[in-house]
C-alpha cells in the first residue's frame, strides 16, 4: 500500500474549529539584509564570520520573501493554508534595537499583514524567532538585563502598530535553543558560551517574555496570546538509575526549564541542580514577573533523544546516545523519525494544570528532494506529516486540548548553522534563481485541506 495515496485522515476527524498553519522566521526567509534602514541583526553578522555556518552559506538574500512576498502568499492561498506565521525582524523597525523608530519597517509588516487579510489569510506574529538587533548584543544581548525593557519597548510598538489586525501573537520562540546554542554551546548567533551567560540570558528571556505578553494583553484587546517552546521525547539508554537520572537531568533541561516559571513553579531547581545558580540573579521583585496566564501554548516537536549517564559532562552528567548511533531512520539534519514523540510531549505538557490549550506552532522534517521533470518528490516528508498528525489525532481523541498544527515550514529557508543545507519546505526554493516549485507534500496538504467526509 503506498501511504501517500492511500491516507485515511481527513481534516474533519480534528474538528470544525481545528488551527492548520504554516510557520515561518523572518531572519530564515526575508533576505533584504539591510533594505529600507534595517539594522544588522546577531545573525547577520555570525554568519559574516567564516566558518560558523555550514558550506560558508548566509542570509543575505535567503528566500528573498521581503520582496516576493505576495508571490508566496499566492502559494499559501494555492495550498488551502488559511494560517500563516511570521516573525516580525526587531531590527526593521528598531534599526538599533532602540530609539528611533523605522518607519519603512513598519510599512512593510503593514503591507504584508494587509495582504494577508485581503487573501483571506489569518496572521500569527512571533515577535522574537532569535534575530536580536547587533546594536544590542554589543551591550550584552540577553546576558543584560537592560534586555527586559528594550524588548518591552520593541513589542509596545508592535502591539500599537499591528495590534488592530493580528490577533494571534506568540511572544518568543524556543528559548531553551537561542539561549543554549548562542549564550552556552556558542554555536548558534551571537556565539557567546559559558554558565555565566547562559544562566543570566535564562531568566532575561523569561522575564522579557512575560513583560512582552502583559503589554499585549493590555495593548491588543480579546488577542490570543502565547509563547512557544522546542520540548523533545526524552527516553534513558537503560533500566539503570543512573542513566534514569541522567534522563531526568536532560529532560529538566530541554523541557522544564522555561515552561514551569512561566506557568507560576519557579525554576525546576531541584531536579538540576546547576539553575541553583540562577539564584545569583534572581531579584526580590522578579518572583512576580516571571509567570503569565498565557491563552496558548505553542509546542515544537521533531524528535526523541536517548540519554545515559556521563559523569564528566560538567552540570549535567549525561549525554546523548546520537541517532547515528542507534540504527534508526534519520533526518538530514540527524535527528530520528520518531512520530510518537508528538503524542507523548502532548501529553507531557497537558498534565501541567494551567496550560489552557496547545497548538502545534512547528513539526517538520527536513529530507532530499528528488526534483524530475520539473516536479519536486519528497515522500518522505510527505509520510513524516502524515505519521505525525495520526499521533496528534490520537491525543485528541483522548481528551487533550491540542487545537492546531503548523507546518516547518512553508519554503525551504536558511536553517541557521545548517544553511541551505536541510530542507524543511512545502515549496523549493531554488536559491540561484528564487524559483518556487511546490512539493509533492505541498499538494498532500493541499488535498487534505480541501478534504470533505
Amino acid at each position: 500500500m503506498n501511504k501517500f495515496e492511500n491516507s485515511q485522515l481527513n481534516k474533519e476527524q480534528f474538528g470544525e474549529d481545528f488551527l492548520w498553519g504554516v510557520s515561518t522566521a523572518a531572519f530564515q526567509i526575508e533576505g533584504a539584509h539591510d533594505a529600507d534602514g534595517k539594522g544588522a541583526s546577531i545573525w547577520d553578522v555570525f554568519t559574516s564570520q567564516k566558518g560558523k555556518i555550514k558550506n560558508e552559506h548566509h542570509a543575505l538574500n535567503a528566500c528573498d520573501f521581503y520582496n516576493t512576498y505576495k508571490d508566496d502568499i499566492g502559494l499559501l492561498r494555492e495550498l488551502n493554508i488559511p494560517n500563516f506565521r511570521f516573525s516580525i525582524s526587531w531590527s526593521r523597525i528598531f534599526p538599533t534595537g532602540v530609539g528611533t523608530v523605522n518607519p519603512s519597517g513598519i510599512a512593510y509588516y503593514n503591507n504584508l499583514i494587509d495582504f494577508l487579510i485581503e487573501c483571506g489569510i489569518e496572521p500569527w506574529v512571533t515577535l522574537y524567532h532569535w534575530d536580536l538587533p547587533h546594536d544590542l548584543e554589543l551591550k550584552g544581548g540577553w546576558t543584560n538585563r537592560d534586555c527586559v525593557q528594550w524588548f518591552a519597548d520593541y513589542t509596545e510598538i508592535c502591539a500599537t502598530h499591528f495590534g488592530d489586525r493580528v490577533k494571534n501573537w506568540m511572544v518568543i520562540n524556543e528559548p531553551s535553543v537561542f539561549t543554549g546554542a548562542g549564550y552556552f554551546l556558542g554555536i548558534h548567533a551571537p556565539g557567546k558560551k559559558g554558565i555565566t551567560n547562559y544562566l543570566k540570558a535564562i531568566h532575561h528571556v523569561t522575564l522579557a517574555t512575560v513583560a512582552g505578553a502583559r503589554i499585549l494583553r493590555d495593548k491588543v484587546p480579546n488577542a490570543a496570546i502565547g509563547t512557544t517552546f522546542s520540548c523533545t521525547y526524552i527516553e534513558p539508554a537503560s533500566d539503570k538509575k543512573a542513566d534514569v537520572q541522567a534522563a531526568k537531568r536532560v529532560d529538566t533541561l530541554l523541557n522544564r526549564t522555561f515552561i514551569e516559571p512561566i506557568l507560576g513553579l519557579g525554576y525546576p531547581q531541584d531536579d538540576l541542580p546547576v539553575l541553583k545558580k540562577l539564584n545569583n540573579y534572581i531579584l526580590p521583585q522578579d518572583i512576580h514577573n516571571i509567570s503569565f496566564d498565557f491563552d496558548f501554548i505553542g509546542l515544537q516537536c521533531y524528535t526523541r533523544e536517548i540519554v545515559k549517564a556521563a559523569v564528566l559532562i560538567p552540570y549535567i552528567g549525561a549525554e546523548l546516545i546520537t541517532a547515528d548511533k542507534r540504527n534508526v531512520i534519520v533526518t538530514d539534519m540527524g535527528w530520528e523519525v520518531y512520530p510518537p514523540a508528538l503524542y507523548h510531549m502532548i501529553k507531557r505538557f497537558s498534565s501541567y494544570n494551567n496550560i489552557k490549550k496547545i497548538i502545534i506552532t512547528e513539526n517538520g522534517a527536513a529530507f532530499p528532494d528528488k526534483v524530475t521533470n520539473g516536479k519536486v518528490y519528497d515522500i518522505h516528508r510527505t509520510h513524516f506529516i502524515q505519521d505525525n498528525l495520526e499521533q496528534l489525532l490520537k491525543a485528541k481523541n483522548e481528551g487533550y486540548n491540542v487545537e492546531g498544527y503548523f507546518v516547518w515550514s512553508l519554503t525551504d529557508n536558511f536553517e541557521w548553522a545548517e544553511g541551505y543545507n536541510a530542507r524543511f519546505g512545502l515549496i523549493h526554493v531554488d536559491f540561484e534563481t528564487q524559483k518556487r516549485t511546490i512539493k509533492q507534500s505541498g499538494y498532500w496538504i493541499r488535498d487534505f485541506l480541501a478534504s470533505n467526509t
